[in-house]
């Protein structure tokens, strides 16, 4: 039987209270902030809209799960937010008894300007996309690049690097229901890259320049200065002080000669070495009066700083000031905490991000995730082994996001079993002739959960009592369970493992499943117990239904 996949079906945003959740229900969203240390009740700028900001993968390399983990917890978020199960706030808190709320979902691809030690506010070391150059025509002397690249692929082209790894991250992250990635196929723009916006970056820089928040120092490095903004340090909770005494050994005396304080970060760097590198002349070739601040400020042909890119892209496709920013953990300090004190001096706003959204990491088997540990995985890794998408998303969501998340090849066949269990009560609905009427009780619970800061397990465990209590469930389950996924996003995934060799191998195994059921019919258990051997030796795992055996390729990290 062909897969069923659960499409969406469009419906409007605005959705009045009636009977779609119990009246008990009075809860609207409520999300911790990093910026104020607490849980608060989500109230948009905009009535019924909502504008969300993503940091999205450096694309030097593939997106490994643990970069998914936390562009997921985002996308999670963002469907929560759009649901017709998620309550609008008034400016006060209150419900409205008004559903779903416009979501506008922008996530850049970072294709310049991310420096390997991104600890260090200044981007030490190499330019990412350079060190992925280096690696890459290494790789080709021993004729080792990657999967995919055709003769055209040129290692030595960063930019040649940088849409190769865009289109791999594309491909994964359809594969795992992304919507703002969905959404970018016929709106690219919602997937900015910085090396099509220097000129905004030259700008902002100009006009910080202007209103005394940069400069440019004796090194040619054109520098934020932090002095100018007193909540510089108030997202993470690093203090000018601890910067100041050089905790974490980020400060050394030559930066301390040449900065007016040492948290002070790079905006702009000057290098003619570098391979992505722009005269800041010809980028305002069209506007003289430009071009002549940026050589009277002194900025000299170079690249710009990746905290900058992110200011200067949300601000254009998104506002001054927006509601939602989401990133890793890792992107608190520096990276977040230098974004606010530019943005905020360059517009004069009170505020950037009013709420700020940081999943923790994620550990595999108990450990930290690394390519030496051999623990280390992409998407397509796992699908390489056989894992679905759908299972994939599952392990990968179903942990709160403020809690750091153990990703596991049990987590990973638990998650199949549960998103066969969610399929087959909606195919089981689906097909139902009795239309039934709305289960406002589940309703009501999933939309409490979910309302409690993305309480995803207690939503689980919603939707887990409901399928075991409603062994026939009606249409009107069917349509419910749609409404659920479209937060969860799980049924709309394949469900087929890409890795079956199918053909005459698959037949055989055919053949040796039916000779075993044959065996157990017979009541010739030895006989049956030694062909399932043969088939565990090929790596094929049976499981008896009530409906006959069923077979799957056995899977493993």
């Amino acid at each position: 039987m062909a897969e069923k996949i659960l499409h969406p079906r469009p419906k409007a945003v605005e959705r009045r209270h009636n009977d779609r959740l119990s009246s008990a229900n009075t809860m609207t969203l409520s999300l911790y902030n990093t910026l104020s240390k607490g849980s608060e009740v989500f109230r948009p700028l905009h009535d019924g809209e909502v504008l969300f900001y993503t940091c999205g993968p450096t694309v030097y390399d593939y997106a490994h799960i643990g970069n998914f983990r936390s562009f997921l917890a985002a996308d999670v978020l963002r469907r929560w937010l759009e649901s017709p199960l998620c309550e609008r706030a008034d400016e006060n808190g209150a419900p409205t008894g008004e559903y779903g709320y416009r979501v506008r979902h922008v996530m850049n691809l970072t294709d310049v300007g991310h420096m390997v030690d991104d600890n260090d506010a200044d981007g030490g070391g190499e330019d990412k996309m350079e060190a992925a150059r280096e690696r890459l025509l290494e790789d080709k002397k021993s004729g080792k690049l990657p999967t995919g690249a055709d003769e055209s692929f040129d290692p030595g082209d960063p930019y040649d690097i940088a849409q190769f790894y865009i289109d791999a991250f594309v491909e994964d992250a359809l594969a795992l229901g992304m919507k703002v990635v969905r959404e970018a196929q016929d709106s690219p723009e919602l997937l900015p890259r910085p090396t099509n916006e220097v000129r905004g970056m030259l700008a902002m820089i100009i006009d910080l320049i202007e209103k005394g928040h940069a400069y440019v120092g004796a090194d040619g490095v054109a520098y934020f200065n932090t002095q100018t903004f007193e909540e510089y340090g108030k997202l993470s909770g690093n203090t000018m002080g601890k910067i100041r005494s050089g905790a974490g050994g980020r400060v050394s005396d030559t930066t301390q000669a040449v900065k007016k304080h040492p948290a002070d970060f790079m905006l702009w760097k000057p290098d003619t070495a570098h391979l992505m590198k722009w005269d800041p002349s010809q980028v305002f070739a069209d506007d003289p009066a430009l071009a002549k601040k940026a050589h009277e400020f002194g900025l000299a042909t170079g690249y710009p700083g990746w905290h900058l890119e992110c200011s200067v892209m949300a601000r254009r496709l998104l506002g001054d000031v927006i509601d939602l920013h989401s990133g890793g953990e890792d992107n608190i300090f520096p990276h977040h905490e230098c974004e606010i004190a530019q943005s905020r001096c360059a517009t004069g706003e009170g505020a950037f991000a009013r709420y700020w959204f940081h999943p923790r990491f994620l550990q595999v088997e108990g450990a930290k995730m690394s390519k030496s540990a051999g623990n280390f995985f992409t998407v397509r890794d796992l699908v390489g082994k056989g894992f679905t998408p759908d299972a994939i998303r599952f392990e990968l969501i179903k942990t709160h996001y403020r809690s750091n998340s153990n990703f596991t090849e049990q987590g990973l066949k638990d998650a199949k079993r549960m998103s066969g269990r969610w399929r087959a009560f909606f195919e089981k609905a689906d097909a139902s002739n009795d239309a039934g009427e709305r289960n406002a009780g589940v309703a009501a619970g999933v939309a409490r959960a979910m309302n409690e800061d993305l309480n995803i397990a207690g939503a689980i465990g919603v939707v887990s009592t409901w399928i075991g209590e409603t062994p026939a469930p009606t249409r009107a389950d069917g349509e419910l369970m749609r409404e659920i996924d479209g937060v969860f996003g799980v049924l709309e995934l394949s469900s087929v493992a890409e890795a079956s060799s199918g053909g005459d191998e698959d037949s055989a195994v055919d053949a040796l499943v039916q000779a075993r059921q044959d065996a157990r019919k017979n009541k010739d258990f030895a006989e049956a117990d030694r062909l399932r051997d043969e088939l565990s030796a090929l790596g094929v795992v049976v499981e008896d239904t009530p409906d006959g055996p069923v077979w799957t390729r056995a899977v493993t990290l």
